[in-house]
């Protein structure tokens, strides 16, 4: 009989911490690393950081091309501004024109 008292008595002294520890490292574990944990949270925070990145990146670009755009509209086109910069590009002349030549390192404008 006292065999079982002292069995018994040593089971109700190490079974309530060993549930305690074993609840604290679960939980411990979990909150380091399970699905809301703080490595997954880290991973999330750069995510948000290439995200905004990428974010920005289309920003930019979207105004660059929304510039270019509206360069191309009919009232900010100058016609005679563009015949002269198409005529320079291709290396064109009316018949009746003026060309003066210029020398390889001079510049046009």
């Amino acid at each position: 009989m006292q065999i079982g008292r002292i069995v018994r008595r040593a089971l109700r002294m190490v079974i309530p911490p060993a549930l305690f520890i074993g609840l604290t490292a679960y939980f411990g574990v979990n909150a380091m690393q399970g699905d809301h944990g703080i490595h997954s949270y880290q991973a999330q925070l750069r995510l948000l950081d290439e995200a905004r990145a990428a974010q920005v990146d289309a920003v930019s670009e979207q105004n660059a091309w929304s510039r270019r755009v509206s360069g191309l509209k009919e009232k900010a086109l100058d016609r005679d501004t563009l015949d002269e910069r198409s005529r320079a590009m291709l290396n064109l002349a009316r018949p009746g024109e003026l060309v003066i030549p210029y020398g390889p390192h001079d510049r046009l404008f």
